[in-house]
């Protein structure tokens, strides 16, 4: 059986956009599950974390200038617990999938992940769009309910049942992601 990989998606946000207030809302209620997730991850040689976040149109944005603009955000306690590790990999990306314009492929193919496990935001976008690449390029999907946050609760929940139907996600909670 191959390697499993949790992929925390954009949640070093500086949440200074529109629709702020009504992501800020599911964010808070996800960070505390996912922070849990994240270092129980952290914590297991066979799970491979890697963090994909969006550059916000600095192509020249490190890893640390990403998180510094995080962290300088409105809503640092919704980074801080969610800092991506020194010994984990870093990928900015420049929209919505994770794959598009990444190296995410050749990092699952190089650590033999079959099974990846997508938290982050935006359920509805990112997650979402990254969940269908994912699912093209033949991965297992495993999508944590109560670590992706949304914008839209009506549109996160059609894109969590478009997920499990059309891409076999298999949608669970942040206890039992891990398992199996």
């Amino acid at each position: 059986m191959g390697a499993t990989a949790l992929i925390v998606v954009d949640m070093l946000n500086p949440y200074d956009h529109e629709d702020v207030d009504l992501l800020v809302k599911s964010a808070e209620r996800v960070v505390p599950p996912l922070a849990r997730l994240v270092g129980r991850a952290h914590a297991r040689e066979d799970i491979e974390l890697i963090y994909v976040n969006d550059n916000h149109g600095d192509f020249t944005a490190s890893r640390e200038e990403i998180t510094q603009r995080a962290r300088a955000g409105k809503r640092p306690d919704l980074v801080e617990p969610l800092l991506p590790p020194r010994d984990r990999p870093f990928l900015p990306k420049v929209r919505h999938s994770a794959f598009f314009g990444t190296s995410l492929e050749y990092l699952l193919h190089h650590r033999e992940v079959e099974t990846v496990i997508l938290a982050g935001q935006v359920t509805e976008q990112c997650v979402l769009y990254t969940a269908l690449d994912a699912y093209v390029r033949h991965y297992s999907i495993k999508i944590p309910r109560d670590c992706v946050a949304h914008i839209q609760p009506d549109l996160a929940d059609a894109a969590l049942r478009m997920m499990e139907r059309n891409m076999r996600a298999v949608i669970t909670v942040s206890g039992e992601c891990l398992d199996g």
